[in-house]
């Protein structure tokens, strides 16, 4: 049965990103039997410049009839000056909020051939395997009540609201501890619940659901600590859950242990599998439209999609393998490279990854 794949480009790299999987997919319509219908529409700034907004009704629609969603990237400076309430980034969290989303799933995982691109000492690095839970439909970014007043003595005070149900709490839970019982049953739950009542409750919350997974070996980390000792020790961690906030902030600083946040990709799921797959960078406007960006995380996230949303993990592996494949050809965009190396456009990298198909 034919899957419908929803394409949302974006902003800035994000047209150039989306290109090269569309292009990696199509090729396994062609040569694997993938059996997908892809349909591209506006997301972000692009969609405020047609629509006025930055996600219109009928690509929600769409979006909920899809069996995946692949996006590129949103915003860009041109959209800054807009109020807060149609920038870019809320079409965004319409799509995670109003498709249910709660899970994102963040690999940060180290291509043995990109050890020299990180920043850390490849011997801190090799091997690195890290995957990151993320809550991502509560927390500060959804919580109300949130808003800019003016106090009674003129001043201006920025407020957002810090919440996180129970029931929110235990079901990013469980999708981590599954996680863990299918790699190395080793969970890193991150909170900051000597300073934050939200998450000393999330703490005692996931230490409940922990006793459903018996043979996972459950840790606590502050966040403050967490951070510092991804940079020390990254691979102490296996699998790390942690809120909407934290976990933004995290998988970001996880990504560069990799080489680059080019190459980190991202699944978001709800309670069904279905999800919208995306990387996990920005839409980089410095370099929109110079043909630059790295596409590998994009492309990565389309493997992502073909593992958890379309039932094809054969081709999640054979995309991967091409990956690798390509970088042992020595081939790397400019975030990437490093002496020795070729450095390719993001064009050039696509069909790299085509031909090793």
């Amino acid at each position: 049965m034919t899957k419908n794949v929803l394409i949302l480009p974006g902003d800035g790299i994000g047209p150039e990103i989306t290109a090269e999987a569309v292009k990696v997919l199509n090729k396994l319509v062609e040569t694997d039997g993938l059996d997908i219908a892809m349909e591209e529409d506006l997301v972000g700034g692009a969609a405020y410049d047609v629509h006025g907004v930055p996600l219109a009704d009928e690509t929600m629609d769409k979006a909920h009839n899809a069996d995946a969603v692949l996006l590129g990237a949103v915003g860009g400076y041109k959209w800054e000056s807009l109020d807060i309430s149609v920038r870019p980034e809320k079409g965004l969290l319409r799509l995670r909020k109003e498709m249910g989303l709660f899970a994102n799933l963040r690999p940060a995982v180290l291509f043995p051939q990109l050890a020299s691109a990180s920043t850390l000492k490849p011997e801190i690095v090799a091997g690195l395997d890290i995957l990151i839970v993320r809550e991502l439909t509560g927390g500060i970014y959804f919580g109300q009540p949130r808003g800019i007043r003016t106090l009674e003595n003129g001043e201006r005070q920025g407020y957002n609201t810090y919440v996180y149900s129970e029931s929110e709490v235990k079901r990013i839970a469980h999708v981590a501890f599954q996680a863990a019982m299918k790699r190395n049953k080793k969970l890193t739950s991150v909170d900051k619940a000597n300073v934050l009542e939200v998450t000393e409750m999330w703490r005692e919350v996931v230490d409940e659901v922990a006793k459903e997974y018996p043979e996972v070996e459950v840790k606590h980390m502050y966040v403050d600590n967490a951070a510092m000792q991804l940079v020390l020790n990254p691979k102490q961690f296996d699998v790390m859950v942690t809120g909407n906030m934290f976990g933004d902030i995290l998988s970001d600083e996880a990504s560069m242990l990799t080489g680059s946040i080019g190459m980190l990709a991202s699944a978001s799921l709800d309670e069904n599998n279905k999800g919208m797959y995306e990387p996990s960078h920005g839409s980089a406007p410095d370099i929109a439209g110079q043909n630059k960006a790295n596409p590998l995380a994009t492309i990565l996230s389309a493997a992502m999609m073909l593992r958890y949303s379309l039932g094809r993990e054969d081709l999640a592996v054979k995309i991967e393998d091409a990956i690798s494949k390509v970088l042992d050809q020595g081939l790397r965009t400019g975030d990437i490279w490093s002496e020795g190396c070729t450095q390719v456009t993001c064009s050039e990298m696509g069909d790299a990854v085509v031909a090793a198909l």
